[in-house]
């Protein structure tokens, strides 16, 4: 498992190599979906934190906070705040599988805005529709989405999905 801010950081990191905007909200929804294609394909956590159910979808408080300062605008930089998170990062690059599962997520939902891919973490029974709708999410903060939700949403996407990423 990885801190959520190595997941954040390599997104940005591709979209820089690429030229592709990322925003804050973006990077949000890519790293909740990897973490998801991860539960759902391998049966294990991809990140060391839970997702919580925001008012505006699944959110990773730390991916929040360590880039809301860029608000709706792309995000122009990779962010570490301590040797740790650089070294967090290098663990990643150096693990062939979970980079090849990154790089499938990113193929395949690069080019959909950050609200395009909120709108895909709100449809009806997705982790955060039920835990935000149907599990009383929306009367208090913080509520917590289940990696149990997730992995079986993923697993039955696995199933059912002509996506690439399946196949990884």
């Amino acid at each position: 498992m990885y801190n959520p801010l190595a997941v954040a950081n390599y997104f940005i990191y591709k979209s820089i190599d690429e030229g592709v905007s990322i925003t804050p909200m973006k990077v949000l929804k890519l790293v909740y979906i990897a973490h998801g294609w991860h539960l759902g394909i391998r049966k294990e956590p991809l990140i060391t934190e839970q997702t919580e159910a925001w008012k505006y979808g699944p959110v990773v408080e730390s991916v929040y906070v360590a880039f809301k300062k860029y608000g709706r605008n792309d995000i122009d930089a990779m962010q570490f705040f301590s040797k740790n998170d650089k070294s967090e990062f290098n663990e990643l690059l150096a693990n062939f599988n979970d980079r090849a599962l990154l790089d499938k997520v990113w193929e395949v939902y690069r080019n959909y805005t950050g609200t395009e891919l909120s709108a895909l973490t709100h449809m009806p029974d997705t982790p955060w529709f039920t835990t935000w709708n149907k599990e009383g999410g929306s009367l208090k903060s913080g509520a917590i989405i289940p990696n149990a939700a997730i992995r079986s949403y993923y697993e039955k996407k696995a199933q059912t999905s002509s996506e690439e990423l399946v196949n990884s």
